[in-house]
């Protein structure tokens, strides 16, 4: 289907972070927009006050008349995570309506475009937001379609006047292999979705096949140590191509210098903390240069990045506590967030409010998690928030509490999170996840101001 012909698009799992980017885009056009999702967020009550009209209701009875018979200019979206028995999809399945993944979609927009894509298990998001955000800071500019809230924009989708469009490639169900990226990021290859994958190998072939759709004479930059051949490499490293070195922490900000063959920016400023981050702002610098941009430019660009909700983002920091929330959801997501709250806090007791995403991550992954969560002060461990999967035998958060080695653990509800961190005061404060554990997010902040 060509993006031209789109007049009417639907959304079967609207509420989701990149499906709403999409919607945001169509409705920003003047397409006529709709969409269903089975819960109600901060998210899409602010799609609906932008015009968008959703039904909470899985039932064919609540689509509006225009999407009850199929017609050449329809577009149904549909997110892998709604299940296949609903009844909205099913209807338009039956009624041989042009279905979409969100992937496929983005596809759709970007070709003909100049597109930057970023991939990677993780960092993938706050890339893709630092490359969006210097390239609109700077005035190069751009379209993009991000997976999180830019604090600098309190939106995931950015609207540009010129031909360049920054998306974020996500490798769940393989949804990358629509995109043909004329600058292409790989930031990681941890193995994750193995309820899709089977195993790493397999996980692995997906990114090969993903660098390898690169537009003819196009760039692809790697991190450093990942398996992939042909790349630019990138890394808080000496032996990398394009390099963080001197990388220190001065008051609350990560300060570095950036180097490659023909460039080098000195004491860059940034607000988001972690070698991990120093590392994604540095891809970011390497295509924002290759772009042309100026050197200058890039680095006040950089310095005034404020960051992605949900992506170590300070809920609370009072003096007396600190509360940051991170989307961390995956043992090396985890690693790396309680390594740069160690190096900013490396005196403080650590609270972590842990919630586990998936039954098949939790149970693939529980040792690397064990290990991590074992780390923490004091781990307050809710049960696994299962999204589109069905229970597993045997695999819930008691399984995993049983591997934590540490001895200040428990297993807990929501409310009693909420009590305990208002009668414990906490000093410093985490709470991670992909979840809802967004829903405590609020009470705990009031929880924390009102003490």
């Amino acid at each position: 289907m060509e993006l031209g012909k789109i007049n009417r698009v639907y959304f079967v799992g609207i509420g989701g972070i990149g499906m709403s980017a999409i919607a945001r885009y169509f409705a920003k056009r003047g397409q006529a927009v709709c969409g269903y999702d089975k819960t109600r967020t901060k998210l899409t009550e602010t799609l609906e006050q932008e015009g968008i009209l959703i039904s909470y209701l899985d039932e064919s009875a609540s689509l509006p008349c225009a999407f009850l018979d199929n017609h050449d200019d329809t577009l149904i979206v549909y997110t892998p995570a709604i299940p296949k028995d609903s009844k909205i999809l099913n209807h338009f399945k039956d009624k041989g309506f042009s279905l979409k993944k969100r992937s496929e979609v983005l596809g759709i927009i970007s070709k003909g475009m100049f597109c930057i894509g970023i991939a990677g298990t993780h960092g993938k998001t706050t890339t893709s937001s630092i490359v969006a955000h210097i390239l609109k800071d700077t005035g190069y500019d751009c379209t993009a379609f991000l997976g999180g809230i830019t604090t600098n924009y309190n939106s995931n989708v950015l609207f540009g006047n010129n031909n360049v469009v920054v998306v974020e490639a996500d490798e769940y169900d393989r949804s990358f292999l629509t995109l043909h990226p004329d600058i292409a990021v790989v930031t990681s290859m941890d193995a994750d979705h193995l309820d899709v994958y089977g195993d790493k190998s397999h996980l692995d072939e997906s990114f090969r096949l993903f660098a390898g759709q690169l537009k003819e004479n196009g760039t692809l930059y790697v991190h450093e140590g990942l398996p992939l051949e042909n790349g630019i490499s990138y890394a808080a490293s000496l032996t990398a191509d394009s390099r963080a070195v001197n990388i220190r922490v001065e008051g609350s900000k990560f300060v570095f210098d950036y180097i490659d063959g023909s460039d080098k920016i000195k004491d860059i400023s940034l607000m988001l903390p972690g070698k991990h981050n120093v590392e994604n702002t540095t891809v970011a610098i390497a295509i924002a240069l290759q772009l042309g941009i100026d050197a200058e430019m890039i680095k006040q660009a950089v310095a005034n990045f404020k960051g992605v909700k949900r992506r170590f983002e300070y809920i609370v920091d009072n003096g007396d506590q600190i509360y940051i929330d991170d989307y961390a959801h995956h043992p090396e997501e985890l690693r790396a967030c309680f390594d740069a709250v160690r190096q900013l806090y490396p005196n403080k007791k650590l609270t972590v409010i842990f919630q586990p995403h998936l039954f098949t991550r939790t149970r693939d992954f529980a040792d690397e998690f064990a290990k991590v969560l074992s780390t923490a002060d004091e781990l307050l461990l809710l049960e696994i928030y299962p999204a589109r999967e069905l229970p597993l035998q045997g695999i819930d958060s008691q399984f995993l509490l049983d591997k934590i080695t540490s001895a200040d653990k428990r297993l807990c509800g929501k409310d009693f999170v909420v009590q305990h961190v208002k009668d414990t005061k906490p000093e410093l404060l985490l709470t991670v996840g992909a979840g809802d554990i967004d829903t405590i997010i609020e009470p705990l902040k009031n929880t924390i101001d009102n003490v």
